[in-house]
Order: C-alpha cells, then structure tokens, then sequence
C-alpha cells in the first residue's frame, strides 16, 4: 500500500469514527438531559470538565511526541512506549490525588465530589487509551482506534441509557462512561500485544525520561491551552453561577459542539492538500484556502441563522421546558459557529506552513481572553450567568479566527476582495431564509422549517450566482491532490 492511500485509508476511518462518535455522544446526553433535569446535568458536566482539565497534566504532550518519534524510527517505538507509559504511572496518581483535593477544597457537595472521584479514574483510563493508541498512530494503523472510538461509545450508550430507564443514581451515569474507558483501555492494550507484537516494561531512568518531557513540552503547553479552553468554562460556570447555570449552558454548548464534526472531517482531506501545495505551488495553496473558506462559509452561516431564529423551538423539541432558558444560550453560541468553521483551514494553513508555534500562541491568548471574559461576566450576569459564558464563547471564536487571519497575509497572498464577495451572497441568502422562516414560526412545525429554510437559502444563493458548479469541482479537485513525495517528510 502507498504513502497516499494508506493516508486516506486512515483519514476515512478516522473521519468516520469521530462522525459516529459525535452523533451517538450527542444522542447520549440528549437523552439524560430530558430525564435528569437541569441541575443534574450541570453537575454530571461539572464532574466530566472538572477531572479533563487534569487529565492533560497526565500526558504532558507525550502521546504526540510517541506518534511523531516513533513513526520516524519504528524500531524505537517499545523503548518510547513504555517510557511514556512509566512516567503517567507516577503522573496519574499525582494528578488524581490533586484532582480530589481540588474539588474538596471547591467545597462542592458529597455528590459532586463523588462522581469526580469517578471520573477521576476515567481521566486516568482515558491518558492510557491516549497513549496505547498513539503507537498505533506511528505504525499508521488508525483502523484500531476508530474501531475502538465507536464500540466505547456504544458501550457507554447501553449502560447509560439503561441507568436512566431503571433510574438509577447520578453516578451510574459516570459509571457508564468508566465502562467506555476501561473497554479502550483495555482492548487498546491487548491490541498492543497481540497485533503490534508490543511488550511494555516500566522503567524510570531519568536519563531518558529527562529529554523526552523536555521534547514534549510544547505539545504540553498546546494540550494545557486546548483543555482549559474547551472545559474551564464549565467549571467557573458551576463553581461561581451554580448547576443548573451550566445545565442550561452545556445543552446550548452541546449542539453547537455536535456541528464541528463538519470542519474537522474536511480538515483531515485539507491538510495534506496544502501541506502538498506549500511546498509546490502556492497559488494553489492560495486558491484551495480561498475555495475551502467559501465552502466552509456556505454551510456554517444558514445554520447558524436557522438555529439562532429557530432556537426556542429547537430548545423544547430536544430538552423540553425545563431548558427553555438555553434558548438565550444557544441564540449567542450558534453565532460563533462559522467563526469556528472558517478556523479549522486557517488553522490547517497555519500547521502546513510550519507555523505549530503561531496556532499554539494564538490558542493561549483566546483561552486567556476566554477565562477573563468568564470571571468578570459570570458574576456581573448573577442569575443569567449562562448568559455570560455564552458570550465568552462568541468573542472568543472571532478572536481566534481573527489572529489566525492576520498571520495568513504573511504566509501567501489570497483573493480577498472575491472571499468578501461570497460573504456578502452567503449573508444575503441567508437573510432571505432567516425572513421567510420568522413569518412562518406561527403556522409551521420547526421540523417543516428546517427543511424549508434550506431550500430557500440554497435557491437564493443560486439566483444571486454565490456558487457555481465549477467551483465546487475545482475544491474537489485541490482536495484530491495526490501529495508530492517532500511532503511525506515533513508529516512525519
């Protein structure tokens, strides 16, 4: 099998088992939203934010920097396996235990410090899975982790929704994620053993261990910025506005997180296409960024307009009445949603053109500004605190979407005034869809809507010639580029 193919091979099971894993995580926590009620539910997100944001200071960027050295040189993937296996053995039992003083000195109640005692072994379980599964990731045999995404989550699916239909506590709704986990833990490990024929010995040498933290810093301080980033909020929100704040947020947070299995599927196929054309050709780097901005705006904005003018419907059809402040929630965290869409390419151009450095930078100052945001606005806001994190969210997006452009004019010279054009098209389709919808909320059911408002938008865009058919064969085209041989290096 060549370079190329084994790629895409590894790209589509990849793809395919975040896609799976989103809709039935989605799916999941729907379904214990409606029965649980909304304080609950913040304090089931509290636990699960609360012990991911330590999680991170188990790995300390060793399972990226496994992948990276030991698809350089095979032969030295056992000695980096278990080295990075021996150092989270001592790293885990210091990060639970901090984990557990943390939340005590939080000075949450019984049951929330019990289920992040729960969860503190899935963080546990999860660093391992991490790093069994990024040896895998080296020998470029992702098939076993896409496998393993999806039975985990059918696994957590089963035991948690049967939990709910015997009402059983809170914590068996943490206790089916523990299954999940310790399922990848251990089939990742037998995998280890029998298909990469891989034996891990624990050793501490700290001649060893010394360089390979040193190495791995700074995939560790992208993980640190990434992590509080992604679940800080939750817990500023629960500890400072209360559970059924984050209950409220988390719903609306929940589906505008679902959607972003869209941006990173096409990502995936990005990548190596500019990767390819940076070093090659960058006026075809300049038209498969111009072309994949606009495809990912032509998505990203008609939804964001129809939920946000749709979203009291939405609201009730999903979670029912006790959510119906989240509505608020969604309206503003749906509005980041093409801000999100269009930083996944910036971002991809950013890592082809060898600025790892730059994307970490600006990831560190939108966490910053995140963490701000939510410290003056969720105690300003008081009773619509979600309100507050919602916002934070919102100006965090165009932050990063906005720092990561300014470094973009650096890289390559793009046709702006024609992106500005499709801009302004997309904006007037969907404005178009945005009016008829509003007029018939009264008469129509949001599932009639939905459907509706797509083929409004869609035939507006057309009359006002904001795609073509050419340009959708030409985005094609970039993204099937086969990559040029330089490249191969250079992922590695």
């Amino acid at each position: 099998m060549t370079h190329t193919s084994r790629v895409a091979k590894n790209t589509t099971y990849l793809t395919a088992a975040y896609v799976g894993q989103k809709v039935l995580t989605f799916c999941y926590f729907l379904l214990i939203a409606r029965f649980i009620g909304v304080s609950d539910i913040g304090k089931y997100v509290f636990a699960l934010s609360f012990t991911s944001i330590w999680g991170v200071l188990i790995d300390l960027g060793c399972s990226p920097l496994l992948t990276r050295e030991g698809a350089k040189d095979k032969n030295k993937l056992p000695q980096l396996l278990s080295t990075v296996v021996s150092i989270k053995v001592v790293l885990a039992l210091v990060v639970y235990a901090i984990a557990v003083v943390a939340v005590n000195l939080l000075g949450k109640e019984p049951l929330v410090r019990e289920l992040v005692y729960i969860s503190g072994i899935i963080m546990v379980l999860d660093s391992f899975s991490l790093s069994f599964y990024a040896a895998f990731r080296a020998r470029q045999e992702l098939q076993y982790e896409s496998l393993g995404m999806i039975l985990g989550q059918i696994c957590i699916f089963a035991v948690g929704v049967s939990a709910v239909l015997l009402h059983w506590p809170l914590h068996a709704l943490i206790a089916a994620i523990l299954v999940g986990s310790t399922f990848n833990a251990v089939y990742s490990f037998w995998l280890l053993k029998r298909h990469a024929g891989l034996r891990l010995t624990l050793h501490w040498h700290w001649s060893i261990i010394k360089p390979m933290l040193i190495a791995a810093l700074p995939f560790a301080i992208a993980g640190v910025f990434a992590r509080l980033y992604g679940y800080l909020d939750a817990v500023l929100l629960s500890t400072l506005g209360g559970d059924s704040q984050l209950g409220w947020y988390s719903a609306g947070y929940k589906i505008t997180f679902a959607l972003q299995f869209i941006p990173q599927a096409f990502a995936a196929a990005l990548f190596p296409a500019m990767a390819a054309a940076y070093v090659s050709d960058r006026s075809l780097l300049a038209k498969t960024f111009e072309k994949s901005m606009f495809a990912l705006l032509i998505v990203s904005v008609p939804i964001s307009a129809g939920v946000a003018v749709l979203a009291p419907q939405i609201i009730a059809l999903m979670y029912g009445a006790a959510f119906a402040p989240t509505a608020i929630a969604l309206r503003i965290l749906i509005l980041s949603l093409p801000f999100v869409f269009l930083s996944f390419p910036v971002g991809s151009l950013l890592n082809a053109a060898d600025r790892q450095t730059t994307n970490t930078i600006n990831l560190g100052v939108v966490m910053a500004i995140n963490a701000a945001l939510n410290l003056i606005l969720i105690p300003l806001l008081g009773p619509k605190a979600y309100i507050g994190s919602s916002i934070a969210v919102l100006v965090s997006s165009v932050l990063q979407l906005v720092l990561g452009i300014v470094w973009v004019h650096g890289i390559m010279q793009y046709n702006r005034r024609w992106l500005v054009k499709k801009v302004m098209s997309v904006l007037a389709a969907a404005a178009a869809m945005v009016g008829v919808i509003w007029l018939l909320i009264p008469t129509l059911h949001v599932l009639l809507l939905i459907p509706l408002g797509a083929i409004v938008y869609v035939v507006v865009l057309w009359l006002v010639r904001g795609i073509h058919q050419s340009e959708l064969y030409e985005l094609k085209a970039a993204l099937q580029r086969t990559p040029p041989a330089p490249v191969e290096e250079t992922e590695l």
